[in-house]
């Protein structure tokens, strides 16, 4: 599996709303496992997208989708800029079910 955590700075006064953008069309991203929208409890302006893929290579393509390109063209001029940014590799948990065949040969 495939893992991003990643924060999204919103233009001041608009994070709900790039919010809602992020959260439209979530059904239409094949091999996504998990996508969470969560607002920063300290920052009123940013956002932490955490997100769980099949592979890294789907996660690349799914920039591609008509859907995805319509939320980033939409979101666009709400985003202010990106703070930290982390690649991971899930393992599971709850709501995520662990992948065997990810854990097999020690990755």
């Amino acid at each position: 599996m495939y893992g991003l955590i990643g924060k999204m700075l919103a233009v001041p006064g608009q994070r709900a709303a790039l919010a809602d953008i992020l959260l439209e069309g979530l059904k239409e991203m094949p091999g996504c496992l998990s996508y969470i929208v969560a607002e920063d409890l300290t920052d009123a302006d940013a956002l932490w997208v955490t997100e769980v893929w099949e592979t890294a290579e789907l996660h690349q393509a799914s920039l591609g989708l008509p859907a995805v390109q319509a939320a980033i063209s939409k979101g666009r001029s709400l985003i202010a800029g990106f703070g930290e940014r982390y690649e991971t590799r899930p393992l599971g948990g709850h709501g995520l079910a662990r992948r065997a065949e990810s854990l097999i040969g020690g990755e």
